[in-house]
This record gives structure tokens, sequence and C-alpha cells, in this order.
């Protein structure tokens, strides 16, 4: 089984990747997984934490000559910004000078009061630094490494914004191998011109009106063998696992396979994906689907069809123009902390969905695949691949 956890905060010396459970022979370069990391940290919208860091990772164990091991793989984002902060986020010493003159107080639409209340903490920085969406560059380094897994299957995986606050983009059309490289030449990772635009501009009037925005963004993943995940059991479902993977995501907020809520006002008839044989499939799937309003997924398994995912992201909840709180010594009204940060993310959260996908995805493939190195993996799946071609 594969296994990935996150240490670190956001102003900490690091954010820190746990992945167990890789198999061994994989060949990662050090681009393969900087340059998604370089890519989380564009979009138009985003803040001047930007402009401070510049993430790369760094391997401290699991890999040797460019190959995992099949042990366990740690990895390192450094925080640049941790030099500004170490005499208030130090291990052993009272904080002292930037980020403790005063305890922070519960940030609405942040972690902040439910974290104190649950964790006896009366400065909420005790929260936030860990509730940061700073974490998530952990997940798009072990996103990096799983999206290389799966292309050793064919599979691959590519996300894009499709709405940011009013503006929605029309982009059912465009083919999934289209894209990658057509969101990579919008500043808000949308593949349709016109709306990437107005996006732009729907951005520049939330950071005038001192305002955040949130959005829509799409993952597909596809090259999925049929299969992958389980009826069986509630946590074996390849769905639920997608959807957990998702909604663990920083101000994700509603997760949609296929057309979901788009759908729920069909009948049957007009939403379910009719099957199909055809006995001269060169991709060896000769049941195929003539629709894919499903998403990939029926029964708690893979279709071999296309993963589609949305995913709704609620506004950055830092605003220049605090909301109202209360001041958890003396209960009286207090104002919001003014902290530095992005009007919108949702660029970015198509490159996080993306490695959150991956990494869901890779679990599957192991766990269906499962062995020490990918050569046995591969072979495992040439063979399944096989039996079902027969079918």
């Amino acid at each position: 089984m594969l296994t990935y956890y996150s240490a670190g905060e956001s102003h900490g010396r690091g954010i820190f990747c746990f992945l167990d459970g890789f198999p061994a022979g994989l060949h990662v370069e050090p681009e393969d997984v900087n340059f998604w990391l370089g890519e989380r940290q564009k979009g138009y919208g985003r803040g001047g934490r930007q402009k401070i860091e510049r993430d790369e990772v760094d391997i401290l164990s699991g890999m040797r000559g460019g190959y995992t091991l099949g042990s366990p793989i740690l990895m390192a984002v450094w925080n640049r910004d941790f030099e500004n902060w170490r005499d208030a986020m130090g291990p052993w010493e009272p904080p002292r000078g930037k980020g403790s003159e005063k305890f922070v107080q519960p940030r609405p639409g942040h972690a902040d009061l439910s974290g104190a209340l649950k964790y006896d903490q009366d400065d909420c920085r005790n929260i936030l630094e860990r509730a940061s969406a700073r974490e998530t560059a952990a997940r798009v380094a072990a996103g990096a490494f799983c999206r290389k897994l799966l292309a050793e299957f064919g599979s691959g995986v590519a996300g894009h914004t499709v709405r940011i606050g009013p503006v929605e983009a029309d982009t059912e059309a465009i083919p999934s191998a289209e894209i990658h490289e057509r969101s990579m030449q919008s500043d808000v990772r949308c593949c349709d011109p016109a709306a990437s635009k107005a996006m732009i501009e729907a951005i520049k009037k939330a950071k005038h009106d001192k305002d955040t925005l949130g959005g829509v963004v799409e993952v597909r993943a596809w090259g999925m063998p049929p299969g992958l995940g389980s009826h069986t059991q509630w946590d074996r479902k390849l769905d639920a696992r997608i959807a957990r993977a998702m909604m663990s995501i920083q101000a994700v907020k509603g997760v949609e396979i296929g057309i979901g809520f788009r759908g729920a006002d069909r009948p049957g008839s007009a939403f379910h994906d009719e099957i199909v044989f055809n006995s001269e499939s060169a991709e060896g799937l000769r049941y195929r689907h003539l629709s894919n309003n499903a998403g990939g997924t029926e029964g708690g398994m893979s279709t071999g069809e296309e993963v589609v995912v949305r995913l709704a992201k609620k506004p950055i909840a830092t605003l220049m123009r605090p909301l109202r709180t209360v001041n958890m010594e003396t209960h009286e009204p207090a104002d919001a902390i003014r902290e530095r940060s992005d009007t919108c993310a949702v660029p970015a959260l198509a490159i996080i969905a993306e490695a959150a996908l991956a990494i869901a995805l890779a679990e599957a493939y192991i766990e269906r695949f499962g062995g020490d190195s990918v050569g046995e993996m591969k072979r495992n799946f040439d063979g399944y691949m096989a039996r079902i071609a027969e079918r």
C-alpha cells in the first residue's frame, strides 16, 4: 500500500513529504519534481509570498543514482521565508520578533477557531501555520513521483480552470491531450482565451475591492484500465478515494465526478453511459461507453474511460478588508488580522488537484498490480490487460 504524509508549517523550516510503499526502479530527475513545484507558484492573483520562495525538492532518503529504491522516500521543500520568521517560529526559544507581537485571533473562513478550541491554544498562529495551503507543496512533490509512475502504464493527468468568480469557460469540447499545453498559455490556467481574459479582469477588480475570488477547476486522467478500486467495501471505492483526496485540499468545498451536480436534474435515460462492444479496438479495451457522464467510475471502480473530476474552491479567507471576529481573551469584537495573501489561487489549485489525483490513482495502481519494483508491476499489468482483451 502507498502511504503519503506531509509535515511542516507555513513559516517553519520547510514542508516535508513522506512516501512509503513506492516501488523500486522508477527513474526520476530533479526537474520532474521542480517543474511542478514551480507551476504551483504561478498564476495571476498570487500574493507576495511567491516572490520570496523558489520551491525546489531536496531528496533526503529513498533514492540513489536517480532511481527509487523501494524504501521510504522523504522529501523537503525548504522555506526561504523562514529566515524572516526564525525568532517567531523556532522550536525552542519563546516566540519573539515578527509574527509574535500579539496572539492571532480567529479569522473567519480559517481553521483558527476550531483548531484553537480543539488543541487548547491561545494563539491561533499555532493552528494557521499548519492549516496553511503552503502544505500543498508536499502534495505536488509527491504527485510528481506518482505521475511519473502512472506514465509507465500509459496514464496521464491534466487540470485546468473552468471558473473564477462569475466567469465560466467553455471547455467541454477540448481534448484531454490538449489541456496541458493550452492551459500553460494562460496566466489563470484556462484553455478558453476569451474566458481567460475575463477571469484576469475579475481578479483585478477583486484586488481593487480588497476582496478575493474562488472558482472551479477540472482534472482529467486518461489511459486508465477498468477495475481499479473495488465495489466490495466503502474504503476501497476509487471514486470515494478520489473525492477524499480532493476534499482534503485546503479551501475545497465541493467535488464532482463526471457530470455530478450538473446532471442531477436529468432523467436516467439522459445520464447513464451506454455500452458498446468493438472487436477491433486497438487499445485492447473492447467494451467502451458511448459517453462519459459517470466520469470514468462506476460502482467504485474505474471503467476504462477518462476519470473526470471537478473541484469547487472557496475564495481566499484572508482579506485585506477584514471581517469581524472575537478576541478570545476578552470576548470583545475584533477585526481579523491582515496577513500577506493571494487574491485568487484557483490557477494553483489546478496543479495541486493534478497531484492529488495522481497520488490517489498511483495508490490504486500499486494496490491492483502490486510489486516491489516497477518492472514487476508492469508484468502484472500486462497480464491483466491481456486477460481483459480476451473477453
